[in-house]
């Protein structure tokens, strides 16, 4: 073999080196991790999509002048049961878990759908369903952290982004867990504090 030969040889097997040495096999698997995570994620929010229906009906019987919150419910059910890329369901789900705390909100509004069996069932359901969810979003944050610290460090940051592994999603709580919840102890259908 020339000189030149080993040359021109040279830069591929550092090159080769680099990839099988450095992470490129461990990214593909953490890769794969998000994807499995966020399947989790996904039927945990299905669960919740299928039981919302159930629960707005149970609501409508008693808060039949709600309208504009059921119809808030469903859009953003339709919207999260049609997003397409994971990002678009991440906030759809947001958006979603928004529209089911006003709609739980009215509930505080009325005693006797307070006493209702079904309801109680349901927001039970519900509620459980909410703990898996969030069980879950932290485990795809845990996935997708392990990703984005390989991914970030050095030498894998000087080639990840070449070969296709891009930057990932957390899937973060809504903007409205930041605000204070407003408490409202007035007539049902009021909104704002009781006065």
């Amino acid at each position: 073999m020339t000189t030149t030969a080993i040359r021109r040889l040279l830069p591929v097997l550092l090159f080769t080196t680099l990839l099988t040495s450095c992470g490129y096999n461990q990214l593909v698997g953490l890769q794969q991790n998000i994807q499995a995570s966020w399947a989790q994620v996904q039927n945990q929010l299905q669960r919740r999509n299928d039981l919302i229906p159930n629960l707005v009906e149970t609501v409508k019987g008693y808060a039949t002048h709600e309208s504009s919150v059921f119809v808030e419910v469903a859009n953003a059910r339709s919207r999260l049961i049609n997003a397409g890329s994971r990002d678009e369901q991440i906030d759809a789900a947001q958006n979603l878990s928004g529209a089911l705390g006003r709609l739980l909100a009215i509930a505080e509004q009325y005693p006797q759908l307070k006493a209702n069996e079904q309801f109680n069932r349901l927001s039970d359901e519900l509620a459980g369903t909410e703990n898996r969810i969030a069980v879950e979003r932290m485990r795809f944050n845990d996935a997708v952290r392990a990703y984005q610290t390989m991914r970030n460090s050095f030498p894998t940051v000087l080639y990840a982004n070449w070969l296709g592994f891009k930057e990932e999603k957390y899937f973060n709580a809504p903007a409205e867990a930041q605000q204070v919840p407003k408490v409202n102890f007035g007539t049902p259908g009021a909104t704002g504090p009781a006065k």
